[in-house]
């Protein structure tokens, strides 16, 4: 199902998708960045026909971005409203103000979804506490509304680039898997899945080449999509030069220059 979606995940990584879905367990999926952990979910949606969800995780997260807020604008309208002798019929917190945010859109939507909590790493201890209670229940109180619980559950991918370690009584809570760097065999097999135009030659070329830049010690490491990124500028360009187009795969002006002083990509 994931390869019908362009996704060629080997058997370890869909036994792992397979079991979150028959088990109803969150799945925990570590790797650098770029290995394709993100593209997972995505696939797993498209592959199953459920509504995709994303919270994207980052430095300060909290509860009013991931969960509910209200519309404090509207709020404000109402009040001048009730002034004028037309007060709003539920009051200022009722589900007519409330605008819900990934967690709650995952509760409340009627039918499969996919809820993909991106790069969970970057969230703080205190919104980590607070998952592991959704995702335990999946079930939240709101204090001016009540409790609401999940109409389904929903089918839970958290990513993580490892900028820390995240706390076990999470990782308990869900299945595990560790994503690297696929071959250069399997690698030209995505690129040529994503890119069916590509020759079979630019595949194994850009493949061999993005396999000695991991080899290199760089700042920032091409993942997949800067592969398929740097097969798909050599067709635009109708050219095989891969020291004209590096910029494509590395993004850090001294990792270009180590590259090219070392002479890395001669004879790929």
């Amino acid at each position: 199902m994931l390869a019908q979606e362009d996704y060629l995940a080997d058997r370890a990584l869909s036994t792992a998708v397979y079991l979150a879905s028959v088990l109803g367990q969150p799945l925990l999926l570590e790797g650098e960045a770029g290995v394709g952990k993100t593209e997972v979910a995505r696939a797993l949606a498209g592959a199953t026909g459920a509504r995709l969800i994303r919270l994207q995780c980052h430095e300060g997260i909290d509860l009013h971005q991931a969960l509910y807020d209200w519309d404090y604008q509207r709020q404000l309208l109402a009040i001048r409203a009730a002034e004028g002798g037309l007060a709003p019929g539920g009051g200022l917190y009722s589900r007519e103000f409330l605008i819900p945010r990934p967690l709650l859109e995952a509760l409340e939507h009627e039918g499969p979804v996919v809820l993909l909590i991106d790069e969970v790493d970057r969230a703080d201890d205190e919104f980590e506490a607070f998952l592991l209670e959704f995702l335990s229940d999946f079930q939240v109180t709101i204090p001016e509304l009540g409790t609401v619980t999940a109409s389904g559950r929903p089918l839970v991918v958290l990513t993580s680039n490892r900028t820390r370690e995240l706390h076990d009584a999470l990782k308990r809570r869900c299945l595990y898997h560790w994503i690297d760097y696929p071959s250069v065999e399997r690698e030209a097999e995505i690129v040529r899945a994503r890119l069916p135009e590509a020759p079979e030659a630019i595949a194994l070329r850009v493949c061999a080449a993005v396999g000695r830049l991991r080899a290199e010690e760089l700042y920032k490491l091409p993942g997949v999509g800067e592969t398929i990124a740097w097969a798909r500028a050599l067709l635009a360009l109708g050219d095989d030069d891969l020291t004209q187009t590096l910029g494509v795969a590395l993004k850090v002006k001294e990792d270009i220059e180590r590259v090219q002083e070392r002479r890395v990509l001669e004879g790929v």
